[in-house]
């Protein structure tokens, strides 16, 4: 399974960006799907899950700003991501595990100007 991160850039604080992770074959045995950011000169960290039945996790520094969601027709993981914040700023990789397995995508660059 092949992940493909898209839709970040350079948007000014107080912004709204909207990352897409695409995969290469069906999202639907996936138990859970993520997202990850690392910013530079730090460790990768947790932003945000969503299991295969809906239910959406939040690191608490995007609870209320970020939006994760899953189209399994689709085959497609987003994040929405509103009112960002400087420290947003990183590379977002997006996650995808199941039974046995997990893989991660790419990365796309996040670049919040103050």
């Amino acid at each position: 399974v092949q992940l493909q991160a898209s839709g970040g850039g350079l948007v000014q604080a107080g912004g709204s960006l909207r990352l897409s992770c695409a995969a290469s074959g069906s999202i639907f045995s996936f138990i859970v799907m993520a997202w990850h950011r690392q910013a530079p000169g730090k460790q990768r960290e947790y932003v945000a899950s969503i299991a295969s039945g809906g239910a959406t996790n939040y690191a608490d520094s995007v609870k209320g700003r970020f939006t994760i969601s899953r189209d399994n027709a689709k085959n497609t993981l987003s994040l929405q991501m509103d009112s960002l914040k400087p420290e947003d700023t990183g590379v977002y990789y997006c996650r995808a595990v199941r039974l046995g397995s997990g893989y991660w995508g790419q990365g796309t660059l996040v670049t919040v100007s103050s």
